[in-house]
């Protein structure tokens, strides 16, 4: 029995791998096909991905301390191919203040500080560093690379007087300056008062109430009067500009509402002559105002008229 499974069972292999054999040698392309694929598709899952663009430098010029006028940038690999540096480092000057102790020194923007008073400068942070830590008014050395051949620049920095701040941004190929002088004294700016009418009246007033021209008037509450109208209650009673009224009707007033509601309050009692207080020239006086049916109403405005006039085409 074990003699007649071996045989067959050596037939059933020996057929298997000759099916095999016969698919692949039969279909050539389909095995070179899928391996290529397959390195191809396992070659692209490996790969890292490319690298973020490095920011670019950005430089700070904080108010006050030591400056020499200067805006610099780094100098990169490329930067030192163009210029023709023999090592890749300094600072190169994009930009000279006008009558800053720079441009007095005669330095140029494409000038490229190798040296500041003997050390060697490596990048912009620590020649900003160099030049802040330098006291105002002392003179320093700079060696500087310009067209090719190196020389040695003498300058006397200065104390800054305003606030500068430089910078540069993605994008931006040129250095960007924003100088803030420094203010001794706030400049004169308008003020906008606020004044209110009180139509049954006929007078502008503003309330005196924590107000320093309640001490000049003598009061410490009340309404001044900026303003009066013509033909109006007020008018007729001699009220002037520069009077504050503390009482109308025996009632204390603070603000220009309050005049108007004491003036309500005796047209609803029909009243029409009521007592009115000011204080005129540090002095208290009693005035006598005779309400009209309605309040004095402003004239219209005249109606301008369109004037056609004949015109030229040219």
């Amino acid at each position: 029995m074990m003699a007649m499974k071996s045989p067959a069972r050596s037939l059933l292999t020996s057929s298997v791998a000759a099916a095999a054999a016969l698919f692949l040698t039969a279909s050539p392309a389909f095995s070179q096909f899928i391996a290529p694929q397959s390195e191809e598709a396992t070659e692209v899952a490996l790969q890292p991905p490319p690298p973020p663009a490095p920011p670019e430098p950005e430089i700070f010029f904080q108010s006050g301390g030591t400056y020499l006028g200067v805006g610099v940038k780094e100098i990169t690999a490329e930067r030192a191919k163009a210029l023709k540096l023999r090592e890749e480092h300094g600072v190169e000057i994009t930009m000279v203040e006008p009558d800053s102790p720079a441009d007095k020194a005669g330095l140029k923007p494409g000038d490229v500080v190798l040296e500041y008073n003997g050390q060697r400068v490596e990048g912009t942070a620590q020649f900003v560093r160099l030049v802040r830590e330098t006291p105002p008014g002392r003179t320093v050395r700079l060696t500087v690379f310009r067209e090719g051949s190196t020389q040695t620049v003498t300058a006397t920095v200065a104390e800054r007087k305003g606030r500068a701040f430089s910078f540069r941004g993605p994008n931006i190929d040129e250095e960007v300056r924003i100088r803030i002088p420094r203010i001794d004294a706030l400049p004169d700016v308008p003020r906008v008062t606020m004044s209110w009418r009180t139509a049954l009246l006929g007078i502008e007033g503003e309330p005196l109430k924590d107000s320093q021209l309640g001490d000049y008037f003598g009061v410490k509450d009340g309404v001044l009067v900026r303003s009066v109208m013509k033909d109006t209650p007020a008018e007729k009673a001699g009220l002037k500009a520069g009077d504050v009224i503390v009482k109308v009707d025996d009632r204390k007033v603070s603000e220009p509402r309050d005049i108007t509601n004491a003036l309500r309050a005796a047209r609803n009692a029909s009243k029409k002559t009521l007592p009115v207080v000011v204080i005129r020239d540090r002095k208290e006086e009693t005035l006598q105002v005779t309400l009209e049916d309605r309040p004095a109403s402003r004239p219209a405005a005249p109606r301008s008229r369109r004037v056609a006039l004949p015109q030229e085409k040219l």
